[in-house]
């Protein structure tokens, strides 16, 4: 019989997506030095891609000392759209059978699976907002770190020095999670603002002084918490209501 505490548990997916730009970048520096990714099946819908799915972009051991050039010149290097493609069901379009939908028609599949897949999860992170990303977890899950998060910018993506065209190139490489990108930090910003706004409304209610009140007709508002927000602050999106306050 299964433990009753194992079947109760609930499970919740999170991640922590970074700029497109930096994270290819701190991809390239990660393999220039010798890493790999030999060990890592992708499976999908229950078998490993074929050699001519996906065809390695080096020979030998491993691809140290790969220029940034040689880096971006593999059109099979799986570091373009990572973040979306990891997000996104692959199934979808036939996993990484290329010929199974046309490529714009894959593009747009992926995409729309990546933000639907992130919208349902009860947490992601952006690791440009360290601080706020601490905030929404704690506030999400009820838990306390016990040391601050480090916003820290001297990182080996921001010791790279690039020009326009080559920045210019490697957006062009990650268009998807470049817009994957947009979207998550859009819907970030909702979730904090709404977080932040219930935090004040919470503190609100701690702070009112208890006294007697009589009850009120419909014409008085003397009560009412309906007062309307600033003009600069945001309300969260229906999507955000829909899929997270209510869900979890």
């Amino acid at each position: 019989m299964k433990d009753a505490n194992i079947a109760a548990r609930k499970f919740y997916y999170i991640t922590l997506l970074r700029d497109p730009v930096s994270r290819y970048l701190s991809e390239w520096r990660h393999v220039q030095r010798g890493a790999t990714w030999k060990t890592s099946l992708h499976m999908c819908d229950g078998r490993t891609p074929t050699p001519e799915e996906l065809p390695p972009c080096y020979e030998g051991t491993d691809w140290s000392g790969c220029t940034l050039q040689q880096f971006m010149d593999c059109p099979y290097n799986l570091a373009n759209n990572r973040q979306v493609r990891m997000l996104a069901d692959l199934s979808l379009v036939g996993c990484y059978n290329m010929s199974f939908i046309p490529e714009k028609k894959r593009a747009q599949v992926l995409l729309e699976s990546a933000k639907k897949n992130l919208r349902d999860m009860a947490f992601f992170g952006l690791t440009e907002f360290q601080r706020k990303t601490q905030y929404l977890f704690e506030r999400t899950f009820r838990l306390k770190f016990i040391r601050p998060f480090m916003q820290y910018n001297s990182t080996r993506a921001a010791g790279v020095d690039l020009d326009n065209d080559t920045i210019q190139r490697i957006e062009e490489l990650n268009d998807l999670d470049m817009q994957l990108y947009d979207y998550a930090r859009d819907l970030f910003q909702q979730r904090y603002m709404y977080k932040r706004q219930l935090e004040r409304r919470e503190q609100r209610l701690k702070n009112q002084p208890l006294f007697p009140f009589r009850r009120t007709s419909s014409s008085d508002s003397t009560f009412r918490d309906d007062a309307p927000e600033s003009e600069g602050s945001r309300l969260p999106t229906e999507d955000y209501m829909n899929h997270i306050i209510n869900r979890w």
